[in-house]
């Protein structure tokens, strides 16, 4: 059996990222990590990604959880430093 953990050492991303795809898509973290997949063989993928995790920080400081934000500024810049066609 294929677990989340196996599903997500496949990819170049952190469980931190794919737990904000799934709060983006408001899924399960094992469909975020199956979309996730699909994005990163696509041209445009990581700005995609990329842009979720904005937008979840955009909604954590609208919400006032100053914790998420950080959090979620910490996974930006680990997926931007990883990623350097985002530079």
């Amino acid at each position: 059996m294929i677990t989340l953990r196996d599903c997500i050492e496949y990819l170049r991303l952190t469980p931190e990222e794919i737990d904000a795809i799934a709060e983006h898509e408001h899924v399960a973290p094992i469909v975020a990590a199956e979309l996730a997949s699909y994005l990163v063989e696509t041209p445009d993928g990581d700005r995609l990604i990329k842009r979720m995790i904005l937008d979840d920080i955009m909604h954590a400081a609208g919400g006032g959880d100053s914790a998420r934000v950080a959090q979620l500024t910490d996974v930006l810049k680990h997926f931007v430093a990883t990623h350097p066609e985002l530079r």
